[in-house]
C-alpha cells in the first residue's frame, strides 16, 4: 500500500535556519572529470562523523548553478545550497554541481550548440558512478529540481540508486509545458509562429524561420538541445523506476503547477509524495503577492519551507536506514 507523505501541518523541525547556513559554509570542492573539461561542484558533509549515505543534487533549466541560482540574475535564492544543509544536519551528505557550460563548469562545453539532453544525463550518470566507488558514501540517491528531475529520473534508469527525489518536477513533455506557459501571452499570428516551431521541433526537424521575437527561446544555437530534450516525457519514463520514489511539489509554484504531481503520482501510484503549501519553485514560503513570489528568486536570506526539509529528511532516513 503506498504511503503518502502529507504536508498538512508542520512536524517538528529537526533544525534552525542559523545552524543550516553554518553549515552551508562546510562545502568541500568535488570535481567529475570528463573528456569536455572539469565539472566542479560541492560536497557537505554531515558532522557526526558516521558513514553517511550521499544525495547526488540536479539544479534546473537554463543557466542554473549548484545553488539554485539564475547566473547573471542580480541576487540569488540559495535554495539548493540550503537543501543541502538542511539534509547536512539529518545526516545525509550531498553533492551538487554546476553544469556544463555554468558558473565553475563554464569550460567543460564548447558551445550551446554542442549540448544535447543527454548530456547532462551522461553527467549524471558518471557522478552516480563517481561516488558509488567513493568509500566514503553507505549509498546513493539522487535529487533532481525542475528540469533536474527528468535529468535524474533518465540517469536512475542507467546507473540503479537507492532513492529517487523529484522536486518541482514536470510530469508532461517539456513542449507541452511551454504551451501551456504561453498560452494567452502571445499575439495571434505569433502564437500560431509558435506552435509551429514547437511541432517541428517534437518532430525532430531544425525550424530555419524564428521571428525575432521568439528567438531567445528558440536561436538555432539552442534547438538541438530542445530537440533532444522533447524526446523525453516525464509521466512515461518515471514507471521505468524500480527504486524507491519521493515525489514533491509546491502549491505556490508558478512555473510547476500541482497538476503535474497529480500526473506522475498517477504514473507511479506507488511512490511517496510531499506537496507543501505555499512554497514556490525556489523551495520558499510564499504568503504574499506576486511582488514577494518575484523578490523571492533573488532573496537568500528567505528560508527554505521547513516542511519540505522534514519531509525529505524523513524519507531519506526511511530508505536508508539498516534493516
Amino acid at each position: 500500500m503506498r504511503m503518502t507523505i502529507f504536508a498538512a501541518a508542520l512536524v517538528a523541525v529537526i533544525f534552525c535556519t542559523s545552524a543550516i547556513a553554518r553549515q552551508a559554509d562546510y562545502d568541500q570542492d568535488i570535481v567529475l572529470a570528463t573528456t569536455g573539461g572539469k565539472i566542479e561542484g560541492s560536497l557537505i558533509m554531515p558532522a557526526n562523523g558516521v558513514k553517511p549515505p550521499v544525495v547526488l543534487i540536479i539544479a534546473g533549466s537554463g543557466a542554473t548553478d549548484r545553488d539554485g541560482n539564475t547566473v547573471g540574475l542580480k541576487g540569488k535564492n540559495d535554495s539548493l545550497k540550503m537543501l543541502a544543509a538542511s539534509m547536512a544536519q539529518a545526516g545525509v551528505a550531498s553533492v551538487r554541481f554546476d553544469k556544463r557550460g555554468v558558473a565553475g563548469s563554464a569550460g567543460a562545453v564548447a558551445s550551446e550548440a554542442d549540448l544535447r539532453f543527454e548530456t547532462y544525463v551522461q553527467d549524471a550518470v558518471a557522478w552516480i558512478r563517481l561516488l558509488k566507488a567513493d568509500v566514503r558514501f553507505s549509498g546513493v540517491a539522487i535529487l533532481g529540481h525542475s528540469e533536474g528531475s527528468l535529468i535524474a529520473m533518465l540517469a536512475a534508469q542507467q546507473e540503479p540508486v537507492k532513492a529517487y527525489i523529484s522536486v518541482a518536477g514536470p510530469a508532461k513533455n517539456a513542449a507541452d509545458v511551454l504551451r501551456q506557459q504561453l498560452q494567452g501571452k502571445l499575439p495571434p499570428l505569433l502564437a500560431t509562429r509558435n506552435e509551429e516551431i514547437l511541432s517541428s521541433l517534437q518532430a525532430g526537424k531544425i525550424y530555419t524561420d524564428v521571428p525575432v521575437e521568439l528567438r531567445s527561446l528558440y536561436r538555432d544555437s539552442v534547438q538541438p538541445y530542445l530537440i533532444s530534450w522533447f524526446h523525453y516525457t516525464p509521466e512515461q519514463e518515471i514507471v521505468k523506476l524500480s527504486c524507491p520514489i519521493l515525489l514533491i511539489q509546491g502549491d505556490k509554484d508558478i512555473q510547476v503547477d500541482t497538476a503535474q504531481l497529480k500526473a506522475l503520482m498517477a504514473a507511479k501510484p506507488e511512490a511517496d509524495s510531499l506537496l507543501v503549501h505555499d512554497m514556490n519553485h525556489v523551495l520558499k514560503i510564499i504568503r504574499g503577492d506576486m511582488t514577494q513570489q518575484m523578490s523571492s528568486y533573488t532573496d537568500p536570506d528567505l528560508p527554505l519551507a521547513p516542511e519540505l526539509s522534514t519531509g525529505l529528511n524523513t524519507f531519506l532516513r526511511d530508505k536508508f536506514k539498516k534493516k
